[in-house]
């Protein structure tokens, strides 16, 4: 007689019986990402390659051992973040995607966010979330303990008065998880990259860009931002890169899976 398996159970199966096969490279994230990551975008395999060339071309220069990856695009119509294995051949797989939301500029202290490849190094220590609200009520950096990757000082476009370049702190963050996170897939931030709590979560205890901490970490450095419970892989990245598809409508595997709040 055949018994029905519940989804979720046959998820966790899944990755029990992967974890316990030998990891020879950094794909088998994809599925971990699937089971742990809310809110996943699902963009065709012409868009997935679409978007590695783009991240590959502006990581021409870079010796690029293989590593993980994260790629944004900032435009309107898109609004999403991708991660990617770059193989030792140098060839890009797809993990995973999800909504961000990044500048909006047209009130006074936000910027557009800047393109370009923006490396993940200890010049700019990460540090986590304190979790209590602003003035607004807003927990702009998310919930207690969410992790705040610092790409350090960058020249961005004002998004206010005359216009013009300044200097923007650019991070890779949570947002507040009861007021913002919805409204993830549009721009809505001062210039940061807003990404969901669960990928959030993903990035910091796979480390995904963690080259550099966990380089740190060998050399008998104590890191009191990394947990104790991170599974770090081989294949720890140090790049994000940010690009503008130029995209004038929204293609469909860009909606986000709960609609946006105006």
């Amino acid at each position: 007689m055949h018994l029905g398996v519940p989804m979720e159970f046959a998820a966790a199966l899944a990755l029990m019986l992967l974890s316990q096969q030998p990891v020879t490279d950094g794909t088998w994230l994809a599925p971990v990402y699937s089971n742990e990551v809310t809110r996943p975008l699902d963009p065709p395999l012409h868009e997935q390659h679409y978007y590695a060339d783009l991240a590959l071309k502006l990581l021409i220069d870079d010796p690029l051992p293989a590593q993980y990856i994260l790629i944004v695009d900032r435009n309107k119509n898109v609004q999403a973040i991708f991660t990617y294995w770059i193989s030792p051949a140098r060839q890009a797989h797809f993990i995973g995607a999800s909504p961000v939301s990044t500048g909006k500029p047209g009130r006074f202290d936000y910027f557009t966010t800047p393109t370009g490849v923006f490396a993940h190094t200890l010049d700019n220590p990460d540090f986590r979330a304190e979790g209590t609200p602003n003035e607004n009520g807003i927990r702009g950096y998310g919930s207690k303990g969410m992790r705040v990757f610092d790409f350090g000082w960058q020249t961005a476009e004002r998004g206010w008065g005359r216009g013009g370049t300044s200097l923007l702190r650019l991070q890779l963050h949570a947002t507040d998880p009861d007021l913002l996170e919805s409204r993830l897939g549009t721009p809505q931030s001062k210039g940061c990259i807003r990404i969901p709590a669960t990928l959030n979560m993903f990035l910091d205890h796979y480390g995904i860009l963690d080259a550099e901490y966990d380089r740190a970490l060998h050399e008998g450095r104590s890191l009191w931002i990394l947990s104790n419970t991170r599974q770090p892989t081989a294949w720890s990245g140090r790049y994000l890169v940010v690009v503008d598809s130029d995209r004038t409508t929204r293609p469909a595997w860009a909606l986000p899976t709960k609609a946006p709040i105006k």
